[in-house]
């Protein structure tokens, strides 16, 4: 990071990049850019079964790994219902993807902002509509996307919970594909099969899901911290 600006400490691949954790979400990346060798992945929506189960620091820290890896990405905050995105790099979100909804300036030059990460640009929510649903099931949200996809390798999209509101299985019938995050000791099971459901139901092309919150062996802490000191 370049700016003097407040980031959460969730974003481990930028606060600890040598961690763990760090290595997992590069591990997902690569995992990713694999799935369909044939058909790259362009536009990703990362969605969970209900709330508070990790979805956006995921999405974040994906966004990043991704960037590390030199791909230019763009991180949508979706969730015009309880959107985060933007407190977690330490930015504004006066203006946003509910801005180029409305207005043909913000169409032709979106409101994108720089995280610091290079590579990785930010189109925070915006202000909240009455009517979420309706906004990004529109065909005005098919033209967001044509346009950022135009600007950007990949496209990273956080949105609600998909079991909660019909927000996420919206979207999904509108990207290459989905991934589900769920949390160790949180998500219950019959939330999985409900969102899983859900987004059969339109067709989604469910990449997988992410496993968040697990216990980490202590033996592969150890070799990371071994890794580190010979680093160092």
């Amino acid at each position: 990071m370049t700016e003097n600006r407040t980031v959460s400490d969730l974003l481990v691949t930028v606060t600890s990049p040598r961690s763990p954790i760090s290595e997992a979400y590069r591990a997902l990346r690569t995992n990713l850019q694999f799935v369909s060798l044939d058909k790259p992945l362009r536009t990703i929506l990362v969605t969970s079964p209900g709330a508070d189960e990790g979805k956006s620091t995921l999405v974040a820290n994906l966004a990043i790994a991704m960037a590390q890896g030199e791909r230019r990405v763009i991180l949508v905050d979706c969730d015009l219902r309880r959107p985060n995105l933007h407190a977690l790099f330490g930015l504004g979100n006066k203006i946003g993807l509910t801005s180029m909804m409305v207005a043909e300036a913000a169409m032709a030059e979106p409101p994108l902002q720089e995280t610091g990460v290079p590579g990785l640009q930010l189109l925070a929510s915006g202000p909240l509509p009455p009517s979420p649903s309706d906004l990004l099931g529109s065909r005005r949200m098919d033209a967001v996307l044509a346009a950022l996809k135009e600007r950007a390798e990949v496209v990273l999209l956080d949105s609600p919970p998909v079991v909660a509101v019909s927000d996420a299985a919206i979207l999904a019938t509108k990207v290459d594909g989905v991934l589900l995050v769920v949390s160790a000791g949180q998500t219950r099971r019959e939330g999985v099969q409900a969102a899983r459901a859900k987004l059969d139901k339109v067709n989604a092309n469910l990449l997988g899901a992410v496993l968040m919150n697990a216990a980490m062996d202590s033996s592969l802490s150890r070799y990371y911290e071994a890794r580190q000191e010979a680093a160092g």
